[in-house]
């Protein structure tokens, strides 16, 4: 006869979360991590629990609108809401800010939006090809003058979100 613990062995990448976090809180971490739809097993291996449980929550957050669940998929497939994080992001600068400094922001945020389009000729980033040139440093100043105008239409959106929560008291809409 073989002796046995009881215990189960602990897992070593049990160590990534912080003691005490529950199954919901690893589960939710781990959907804001990923980037692109993931398998419910595969979140559930993230965050060290059980599929069901994590299928469990992941329902949840998907009711809650932190996640897009994709259920016709087998298994069932999951990933952030990004939405849901550009609502999160403006109402932190909807808190932090004043309408007035909100316009300030987006009157600078339009004005290098506005460079952008001149230098590259359109109104949208996608549509630009960094690779017009053989020479790799302009190549390469393309490509983070590209990203970094991508970063700007994004801000222009949060910033612009933000002003509507805090014209109309946290909703979008006027109530």
């Amino acid at each position: 006869m073989t002796d046995f613990d009881l215990a189960p062995e602990s897992n070593t990448d049990s160590s990534r979360w912080q003691k005490g976090t529950d199954t919901f809180g690893r589960i939710h971490a781990v959907v804001l991590g990923i980037t692109s739809p993931t398998v419910y097993t595969e979140i559930a291996e993230l965050a060290d629990c059980s599929p069901n449980a994590a299928k469990k929550h992941l329902d949840r957050l998907a009711e809650m609108g932190i996640a897009n669940a994709d259920r016709e998929t087998r298994p069932a497939m999951y990933e952030r809401n990004e939405g849901y994080l550009e609502w999160q992001d403006a109402s932190e600068i909807a808190a932090d800010l004043s309408v007035d400094e909100i316009l300030d922001r987006v009157a600078a945020l339009e004005e290098q939006r506005t460079e952008y389009e001149a230098q590259f000729g359109t109104t949208d980033p996608a549509t630009v090809s960094v690779f017009e040139s053989s020479d790799h440093e302009t190549i390469h100043e393309r490509m983070v003058a590209v990203s970094e105008w991508q970063g700007v239409i994004r801000e222009l959106r949060l910033y612009e979100l933000a002003r509507q929560l805090s014209e109309n008291d946290g909703h979008l809409l006027p109530a």
